[in-house]
């Protein structure tokens, strides 16, 4: 969190726009979609998320009506078969990344067709695997993968249909690990140094794959969406060269995580595309990939209080009973997060909190520069929103911690989507 935010941030009760969309405060308690959270967390125990059933929905549909049936879920956000299911049935299409999110997708019921496999080193087992069930599209990545679906079409695995992915050379402004489109990155074929022309005119000629397009991804929580319109100006150059079909303008939109900061909405991202694309008087069918503006604001994260440390002059410390096994992004990449006391939502937070994980690591931290009322103890049920994205799914077992239970709330049920794991899951896999 920047100075200026934590300024602005200094006192206020938790903002309503860092909750998911049907959370309330009722007498100072938090409940979400009519589900008192603190009972939730007597229920199914601690470190647990809570996800907001109909907020997920009501982004699917927004992106669908955004970006039409190229909408598809990039599921490294959050995946379990009941997000999968959820997804679809609002009308998206998934992008996975490997043969485990592939698996997923399909036990869930999602058919092949609905599935763009992306990656940027896919295995020989992975690409047989696309396109013997013949998935909706490839995202082609390589030379070295357009040789590997040439050797596995000739021995005897069907053609696939494909989108390359390109590096359009674009500064998304975010985080030096989650940023894409610069020309130095990892990730597709490069557009200024001629490498994105040879894989289009090679793609053409190989009767392992049929070519539909271009995709470009130019990072991760990007706010300034006028990078998206850069991006597209890039990818719609390239498009109409060639006559494509399709155009994949990925995904990274940014969204907000502490007060103070500000996001666009996905309607709004997919007009500034929409316009960028219009006005190069691009035809073909565009495609999009959101993710963590589906699913990260309609979750928080519940937490008890075990230790409450005063250091006179220094910091407070404030540890739970979680940490960077299930939310290691501020580890990573010094991500900032919001914090407060569920049964007293609506408290001024009047102290400043450094809030901590139970791993031995000194950077095990959760929330730096947070905030929580003064009489916080232990025992108490402390909560970071905006956890719906890159908790779960980066999440760990480190220092054989066993990894939270996933629920999903509506109309004042909550369902058990993903149980918490045992001591016994732990050993499931050792051989001893």
């Amino acid at each position: 969190m920047s100075a200026d935010a934590s300024a602005v941030n200094a006192g206020q009760p938790i903002p309503a726009h860092l909750l998911p969309d049907n959370a309330q405060i009722v007498d100072g308690r938090l409940t979400i979609a009519g589900c008192d959270v603190a009972a939730l967390a007597e229920e199914f125990g601690t470190p647990l998320f809570v996800y907001d059933e109909d907020h997920l929905r009501a982004r699917a549909r927004e992106a669908v009506d955004a970006f039409g049936p190229g909408a598809a879920y990039a599921s490294k956000a959050f995946l379990c078969t009941a997000m999968a299911k959820l997804v679809h049935d609002e009308g998206m299409d998934i992008d996975v990344s490997t043969a485990g999110e592939f698996h997923i997708a399909r036990a869930a019921g999602v058919p092949p067709a609905s599935l763009v496999f992306h990656g940027n080193n896919k295995s020989d087992a992975e690409l047989a695997l696309a396109m013997d069930e013949q998935v909706g599209r490839v995202v082609v990545d390589s030379f070295d993968e357009i040789d590997r679906i040439e050797r596995l079409h000739a021995s005897g695995h069907a053609a696939v249909d494909v989108l390359l992915r390109i590096t359009p050379g674009v500064e998304a402004h975010t985080h030096e690990y989650i940023s894409t489109g610069r020309d130095d990155s990892k990730f597709g074929f490069t557009v200024s140094t001629g490498l994105a022309e040879k894989a289009i005119e090679r793609a053409k000629a190989s009767p392992a794959m049929r070519l539909r397009g271009v995709h470009a991804h130019i990072g991760s929580q990007v706010f300034r969406v006028d990078s998206f319109a850069k991006a597209a100006e890039v990818i719609a150059a390239v498009g109409e060269r060639h006559g494509f079909e399709e155009l994949s303008v990925g995904g990274g939109l940014g969204v907000p995580y502490v007060v103070g900061e500000e996001g666009a909405t996905i309607t709004s991202w997919a007009n500034v595309v929409h316009d960028a694309l219009g006005a190069a008087g691009v035809t073909a069918k565009v495609l999009a990939e959101p993710g963590r503006s589906i699913a990260a604001a309609a979750a928080i994260t519940v937490y008890r209080v075990g230790t409450v440390k005063q250091l006179d002059g220094i910091r407070t410390y404030v540890a739970v009973d979680g940490g960077m096994s299930d939310n290691p992004r501020p580890v990573l990449y010094g991500s900032g997060y919001e914090s407060f006391v569920v049964d007293r939502a609506d408290a001024t937070r009047d102290l400043e909190v450094r809030v901590v994980g139970k791993h031995c690591e000194s950077g095990d931290v959760l929330v730096r520069e947070g905030r929580v009322p003064s009489d916080i103890s232990v025992g108490d049920l402390l909560a970071t929103p905006v956890t719906g994205a890159y908790g779960h799914s980066m999440g760990s077992n480190y220092n054989a911690i066993t990894r939270p239970p996933v629920v999903f709330v509506r109309d004042g049920d909550a369902r058990l989507v993903v149980r918490r794991e045992t001591l016994d899951d732990l050993l499931a896999r050792d051989l001893g």
